[in-house]
């Protein structure tokens, strides 16, 4: 039983700093915005490199990708949420319907995967060199929320016995 507990404490966990970071985006708006303004932009990088045709200047383009990471975010939160409701009702259930109840985590962690490793490592980190950046770098910040929730995941997928 204790290990049903951790499972569902862990997504919830998840789903509160998802949803944390989602509050956080949105009342404050313009913190997190400059972050992407600046990534996008590319304005921080190395003077001179020669991947500055892939700037994007755009303040609407800027809006979009911001909120493009919000609804992501809030998705995962949504997701993370919804699944440790399921194993929370299906706690004192059998083996087979605990289980069962672990398919949204893998929804959960897909999305939350491609925000924070897709989203900020590839995008952000790669195509807009967001790592030559001393200022506007979240790629550390990235890391240790994906690697998070890869643990979460690995952990809850881990079959369940019956309980004693």
């Amino acid at each position: 039983m204790f290990a049903r507990i951790s499972k569902t404490l862990m997504c919830f966990s998840l789903a509160a700093f998802t949803f944390l970071v989602v509050f956080n985006n949105i009342t404050d708006y313009r913190s997190n915005y400059n972050f992407v303004q600046h990534v996008l932009s590319m304005d921080t990088t190395f003077p001179g490199n020669a991947l500055m045709y892939r700037a994007i200047t755009s303040e609407t383009l800027w809006h979009m990708g911001y909120w493009l990471i919000i609804a992501g975010e809030a998705a995962a939160c949504v997701l993370f949420a919804q699944s440790a409701l399921a194993l929370f009702r299906a706690r004192h259930g059998t083996a087979a319907t605990f289980n069962k109840a672990k398919n949204l985590v893998h929804a959960a962690a897909g999305v939350g995967f491609m925000v924070w490793f897709f989203g900020f490592m590839v995008v952000g980190g790669q195509w807009f060199v967001m790592w030559q950046s001393d200022s506007w770098n979240g790629q550390d910040a990235a890391f240790r929320f994906y690697t998070a929730i890869l643990a979460v995941l690995i952990y809850v997928v881990l079959p369940d016995s019956e309980v004693e």
